[in-house]
């Protein structure tokens, strides 16, 4: 594993690379917008179309109801805000929060479900300093997202502070396979075929590289759980899915 090494600086992981800290959403920035366009149509590629299970299960573990509050944080392209909107059958607000302004686009500009994404409220910031008030959501979620935050733990503190006494978080993430054989199969699809296909499709190898680099990094879903509990979560599940590859973590705010 090639890493970069910057001594004497704060650093930051992008993958298995370090980074300076404080440049690190730069990186993110840069690596969205290269892939942006494409989000949506590798997803359903790469994954065979199963991503869209995932984010059926976690939104269904949320329980929404009609009237709640919505904050989706890192939400990208917006395929959780439309299938929150669907679940609380149009009769809810979803705020899509999101630091990079081209994968918003992207998602708006998509041509499916165009009425749900016309009701969805676009708000451009960075999840450790999200810019709205004390509890004022009943559900905050994040998916695939919060692993791209400089400091993670932070982006949760926030997703706490905006939600109501009670409210529900979700957290939807990549992780890795609890079959030891499913998990060797996964890492040769991973750090090979992706890349590949980021290349031949994309015109990107190192955009599919740091994918399941920045997923090897992740906490595990016990670790998680106990990260979420000391933020001040409680409640605490979660749910693997097809093997763990991706899992659901849901909870309450105190």
């Amino acid at each position: 594993m090639e890493q970069t090494v910057l001594k004497g600086q704060d650093t930051a992981d992008f993958g298995y690379r370090k980074v300076p800290r404080d440049e690190k959403v730069q990186w993110v920035l840069r690596h969205f917008n290269t892939i942006a366009g494409y989000y949506d149509i590798m997803n359903t590629v790469l994954s065979f179309g199963i991503h869209y299970l995932w984010k059926r299960t976690a939104i269904r573990m949320m329980a929404l109801k009609p009237g709640d509050r919505v904050l989706d944080v890192c939400g990208g392209t917006g395929d959780l805000s439309v299938m929150a909107l669907k679940a609380m059958r149009e009769k809810g607000e979803v705020v899509l929060f999101d630091i990079n302004r081209e994968m918003m686009l992207a998602g708006r500009r998509k041509g499916s479900n165009r009425k749900y994404r016309q009701q969805i409220d676009y708000l451009q910031g960075n999840a450790e300093a999200i810019p709205l008030p004390d509890n004022s959501f009943d559900a905050a979620m994040v998916g695939f997202g919060i692993r791209n935050v400089t400091d993670m733990e932070q982006g949760f503190s926030e997703m706490h502070r905006v939600l109501k006494p009670g409210g529900t978080l979700m957290c939807l993430e990549f992780s890795i396979p609890t079959s030891p054989v499913f998990r060797w199969l996964y890492d040769f699809y991973s750090f090979t075929i992706m890349p590949w296909a980021g290349q031949v499709l994309v015109g990107s190898r190192q955009a599919y590289t740091y994918l399941p680099e920045s997923i090897r990094l992740f906490p595990m879903p016990d670790e998680l759980s106990a990260i979420l509990e000391g933020i001040g979560f409680e409640k605490m599940t979660y749910r693997r899915l097809t093997n763990g590859i991706a899992v659901a973590h849901v909870g309450k705010k105190k």
